[in-house]
């Protein structure tokens, strides 16, 4: 008998357009002879009660349509609960950073042509205090710019929404004063933020991290220090063109396990959705997800 492969899908990711295939979906995998189960997600509590519902044993693969938010929040609800199942994904939210590392298609037909083959990437997953992330943890001024952006007008506009409001926020950013404690060193400075990248790319910046190996056991530690207001549009000019690992105002490192904390009150974020409070302890889970890919 052919194990069950789920489909979480987020109804609301990017323009909506996801349920209206929903039919196309299923009938592929019947007409394949497989066995697919949607589950609609629209909340926490309801993925809550799925956790309590699905019988896991039976579960070939699992399928994420939505953004990296919609990832996020179902691989952090299974890892915590140790549930590892391949991962299929969807990319058919607004911010699709964590599908872009892999090349992941936009069509429908070649999403599903993925899913019903079995060719796989080994990836790390961050890991921060009691939590799991897929392609970025940040803090600081300018992080929280996801959390920030109307569900409308992102849906509107896409990642242009993004761009709006980081160009809003600049003349508000002030810095943090920050500790770091790596393996072999440890010191404090003012920062504005601080990105730790398991992906490369992040807000549509896709140079963000260009040194970044999602498979090679290392997170990119990027620190933003504090520097003179006209100089951060910039700056951020260089990071869009993948120019800024060598900048002065820059500190570009690659660490496993980094300690972070911050007596000041600062805003983490974890995939676009809101982070834990400092003390941050990070790490990397090495080569501990599957993910469905195209065929090389």
């Amino acid at each position: 008998m052919n194990k069950t492969t789920l489909l979480f899908y987020n109804p609301h990711s990017g323009n909506k357009s996801f349920p209206d295939l929903l039919d196309h979906v299923i009938r592929r995998f019947n007409e394949a002879g497989r066995v697919l189960v949607p589950l609609r997600l629209t909340t926490k509590e309801i993925l809550e009660h799925y956790m309590t519902l699905i019988h896991w044993e039976s579960v070939e693969k699992v399928i994420i349509a939505g953004g990296d938010g919609t990832i996020h929040l179902i691989l952090n609800k299974m890892l915590s609960q140790g549930i590892h199942k391949k991962i299929t994904i969807f990319p058919v939210g607004t911010a699709n950073d964590f599908a872009e590392y892999f090349d992941l298609p936009h069509e429908i037909e070649e999403m599903v042509d993925i899913a019903l083959e079995d060719h796989y990437e080994i990836c790390d997953v961050g890991q921060i205090n009691n939590r799991y992330f897929i392609n970025i943890a940040s803090f600081g001024n300018l992080v929280n710019i996801s959390q920030k952006v109307n569900n409308q007008v992102k849906n509107n506009i896409g990642l242009l929404a993004y761009y709006l409001k980081g160009i809003e926020e600049i003349p508000k950013i002030k810095p943090i004063h920050a500790f770091f404690e790596l393996e072999n060193r440890s010191f404090e400075m003012d920062i504005f933020f601080c990105l730790i990248m398991n992906g490369k790319s992040a807000g549509g910046f896709r140079k963000l991290a260009p040194l970044s190996d999602i498979s090679d056991g290392k997170l990119d530690l990027l620190i933003f220090k504090m520097c003179p207001i006209y100089e951060i549009m910039p700056l951020l000019l260089k990071v869009l063109n993948g120019d800024h690992p060598n900048s002065p105002y820059i500190e570009y490192l690659q660490v496993d396990h980094v300690k972070i904390d911050c007596q000041e009150e600062g805003i983490s974020d974890l995939d676009g959705e809101p982070g834990p409070d400092f003390p941050l302890d990070i790490s990397i889970l090495p080569q501990y997800l599957e993910i469905n890919v195209q065929e090389k």
